[in-house]
Parts: structure tokens; C-alpha cells; sequence
């Protein structure tokens, strides 16, 4: 079992994840803000793409804790790493600033997208 922590920061947001090869599967959680948390979990399932089978594409299940808004972190992250590396992807995700505005969501957006490339990156190079 393989297992790494990465981060990405601007200004004042900093995004953490750990991630856990575990067997054929991979299981990350993600954390940031004042109150780091679980506020949604998504497994992601590898399959042929709908529109190019020669592609892998994935589905995902997402859970959410009532209240909550890392639906769609958990899911797009989730449903990336399952059809990059093809394995069954376990995500969670718990982000929380107080009073965000929408550009701040914005940034926190895009250093989500980071994080998952940083993963992509450093799976590659333990498989």
C-alpha cells in the first residue's frame, strides 16, 4: 500500500489531499479552510467512454452531508482519477472558509483542478 500527501496554495487557501493506493483501487481525501471535514464522498467506476469506447470514461455515486458542497468537488475529482488510471476511486472532500465570495470559489475551483493533476503526477510516477 502506497500513500502520499500533496498540497496547493494561493493567498489564503490552502487545499491538501492524501492519497492511498490500495491494491487495484485508490482512495483520496481531500481537506481545507478553517474547518476541514467530510462533506461528500463520491466512488468512481471506470468504463468504456459512451462516445469513443477506444476511451476509458467513469460514473460516480456521491454522498452528501446535508448542507454541504463538495458534491461536485468529489465527483469530478473522483470520476478523473477513475477513468486516468482506470482503477475504482474513492473521494472525499471536506473545504470550508466562512462568508467565500464568488471569486474566491473560483480559486478554490481551479486549485482543486491543481491538486488532481498533482495526484495524476505523482501516481504516475509510484506505478
Amino acid at each position: 500500500m502506497k500513500r502520499f500527501l500533496v498540497s496547493v496554495h494561493e493567498g489564503r487557501f490552502l487545499l491538501q489531499a492524501i492519497t492511498i493506493l490500495i491494491g487495484k483501487d485508490l482512495l483520496v481525501s481531500i481537506w481545507g479552510g478553517t474547518h476541514p471535514h467530510i462533506g461528500a464522498v463520491a466512488l468512481a467506476l471506470p468504463r468504456p467512454s459512451l462516445k469513443d469506447k477506444k476511451k476509458t470514461s467513469a460514473t460516480s455515486s456521491v454522498l452528501t452531508v446535508l448542507g454541504h458542497k463538495e458534491d461536485q468537488t468529489v465527483k469530478g475529482v473522483s470520476e478523473t482519477l477513475s477513468a486516468v488510471f482506470k482503477k475504482n476511486t474513492v473521494v472525499t472532500a471536506g473545504i470550508h472558509w466562512d462568508n467565500l465570495k464568488a471569486e474566491e470559489i473560483k480559486v478554490i475551483m481551479g486549485l482543486t483542478e491543481k491538486l488532481t493533476q498533482k495526484i495524476i503526477d505523482k501516481v504516475n510516477q509510484l506505478l
